[in-house]
């Protein structure tokens, strides 16, 4: 994959979650996706095509030692964030999913009121 089809598949996906929201806090060069004002995606405009996003901490450990494209969160805390590179070892369902993990971590923190989905049940098929 790419850095133009990893910045792109992330963007797409983030943007089809309910709640979220692009904004730049940092100014133009950095988007960051967020819901309800909190942080789980973000991308750098520089041109490396790195995407950086929340991930469970034992999840992070073992996509690092399975994914020679996913390292630790590039200036983010190592424990609870990733950052994609573009490479082979990226697939688009993989990315696909490690964004929408990653925007369910946030939502599962955040009051229930508030929640924009349930996050036992959201991409779930119903039963």
């Amino acid at each position: 994959m790419d850095a133009a089809d990893l910045i792109s598949l992330a963007a797409e996906r983030a943007d089809e979650l309910p709640g979220a929201t692009r904004e730049n806090p940092f100014g133009p060069e950095w988007d960051v996706y967020k819901v309800r004002g909190r942080v789980f995606l973000l991308i750098p405009l520089d041109g490396t095509g790195r995407v950086t996003l929340k991930s469970h901490p034992d999840d992070a450990i073992a996509l690092r030692e399975a994914f020679a494209d996913i390292a630790p969160g590039y200036h983010m805390n190592k424990k609870h964030w990733i950052t994609l590179t573009p490479g082979p070892t990226l697939e688009t369902g993989l990315v696909a999913e490690l964004v929408t993990e990653s925007y369910l971590l946030v939502v599962e923190k955040l009051p229930r009121a508030v929640r924009p989905v349930d996050p036992e049940l959201f991409g779930r098929p119903p039963s």
